[in-house]
């Protein structure tokens, strides 16, 4: 392990996250809403460690081996968490504990949205604006992640996507050089970001709101600046934005570059992964949208069709926008909602859970061991788009989920030892691993009433979420420290 190459990148990150605490504080002049200290605080405490350990290596100059990109990836996210705390931290209003710091740093920089402040309304624009901010750069972080880390260490459902399935990012590099790659992405996600706030501003939101869930939206988040959330503005058209957007955020941003390179849609309409994930989104629409107009859970089938739409395609995304209590709809809806998210977005995209591209592969193995007791001695092999995929790349996927599904148990159980009730638990631990935010029972508005030792379980749940199990619990391994 060259722990100098560690040190010297973990110190540029934090030199540069330090300087995303500034703007904050300019929110708070503009608006003269007193919290400004508390950004300035984290902008030096930030400032000063990352050079402390950049300074002693800044000559150190290796190439960082595949070890070292797993400790680097793990503590890139760590060290971000604990410094997007202080501010929460250092501030007034909120007035937040240490554990309840970090967990809104890391809800947001994982684009989670799970929230442990009420009262949001009330809060200063600097802090509001600062909670959005954390997510946009979470979801920015996530497409680099994605696209220029994963890769590299082997692991990751972009990189299962790139190297293992037929598709747009398999036959046609969208760049030659990797860096190149990620910078194209990054155009296409400040392009996004720039007209969900222009749809959102023509749509009703004043221009600090608009900005503030364009930041969100594009990063499937979920962070709002209301306590409502997006019903707070009442609009139809508001939520007509927020859903086109949220679906083009979980759809993989490679497929954007190559649609708006080729200014065609056809990189879309040939993508199995995208048909499965419209696929998937439709019919979850369709019977929260029949089963609460049936059920007469509001009076009008206009008002059962918008708000349905509204929270599938919030909750299936994992974006985890509300219009409405939909952990208090009736029957199986929110419990069908909930276990939408564990398909989440594609791959390559800003949101969480399995992701889509897995999601087909588990359901075409299962009819392949079915049509193999059906055939003992038939070769049958699985296929996207018509293309047979090796062997390894279904085995990586069943190990994925395997440690996947562990992993919940054992997380759940951890959070009902502490004294929560397992509805609470279960749909905690869901959301959070999936990136979700908003669960059921005891979380389905908001965090704040679990215990401190929950909150720290659920921390690490979201970056196992957000780093695809693989990344995390890798470290865990005896065999990755022996020399």
């Amino acid at each position: 392990m060259q722990r100098s190459a560690i040190q010297r990148i973990i110190g540029l990150l934090l030199m540069i996250f330090s300087l995303t605490l500034l703007p904050p504080g300019l929110v708070g002049v503009i608006y003269g809403d007193g919290e400004i200290l508390p950004f300035l605080m984290a902008f030096i405490v930030t400032l000063v460690a990352g050079v402390v350990m950049w300074f002693p290596v800044r000559d150190f100059r290796k190439d960082l081996r595949i070890r070292d990109g797993f400790i680097v990836v793990v503590t890139f996210w760590l060290v971000l968490g604990i410094s997007g705390s202080l501010p929460f931290y250092f501030a007034e209003r909120p007035s937040l504990s240490l554990t309840d710091s970090v967990f809104e740093s890391i809800s947001g920089l994982t684009t989670t949205g799970a929230t442990v402040i009420t009262g949001i309304d009330d809060l200063p624009h600097s802090i509001l604006y600062y909670r959005q901010q954390l997510q946009w750069l979470g979801g920015m972080g996530i497409i680099v992640l994605a696209v220029a880390i994963l890769p590299m260490l082997g692991i990751g459902g972009m990189q299962l996507y790139r190297a293992e399935t037929p598709g747009p990012m398999k036959d046609n590099k969208l760049t030659p050089r990797i860096t190149e790659t990620a910078k194209a992405l990054w155009y296409i996600y400040l392009g996004l970001t720039i007209a969900c706030t222009l749809a959102y501003w023509l749509a009703g939101m004043d221009g600090f709101d608009a900005l503030a869930h364009s930041f969100s939206t594009v990063a499937i988040g979920g962070f709002s600046t209301h306590d409502a959330s997006i019903g707070y503005f009442n609009s139809t058209m508001i939520e007509v934005v927020a859903v086109v957007f949220m679906l083009l955020a979980g759809i993989n941003f490679s497929l954007h570059f190559l649609s708006w390179r080729s200014l065609s849609i056809r990189p879309y309409l040939r993508d199995p992964e995208v048909r499965t994930y419209f696929l998937v989104l439709g019919v979850v629409t369709t019977i929260t949208v029949v089963y609460l107009y049936v059920s007469e859970t509001f009076d009008s089938f206009g008002s059962a069709l918008h708000h349905g739409i509204f929270q599938a395609v919030s909750i299936g995304t994992t974006s985890g926008f509300t219009t409405a209590e939909y952990y208090a709809w009736p029957g199986f809806l929110p419990v069908l909602l909930l276990f939408s998210s564990f398909i989440g977005g594609c791959a390559g995209s800003t949101g969480g859970g399995l992701k889509v591209i897995r999601f087909l592969m588990l359901f075409k193995q299962g009819i392949r061991e079915i049509m193999r007791l059906i055939h003992p001695s038939a070769l049958i092999s699985v296929k996207i788009g018509n293309k047979p995929l090796p062997e390894r790349v279904i085995n990586a996927v069943w190990g994925f989920f395997s440690l996947y599904v562990a992993s919940f148990v054992l997380l759940m159980l951890m959070v009902m030892s502490t004294g929560v009730d397992h509805i609470t638990s279960f749909s905690a631990v869901a959301a959070c691993m999936n990136n979700l935010g908003p669960g059921l029972g005891a979380v389905g508005a908001h965090y704040a009433d679990i215990n401190a030792a929950s909150k720290w379980v659920l921390c690490f749940a979201m970056l196992l979420g957000r780093l695809e199990i693989f990344t995390l619990l890798v470290l865990f391994s005896p065999g990755f420290w022996r020399k």
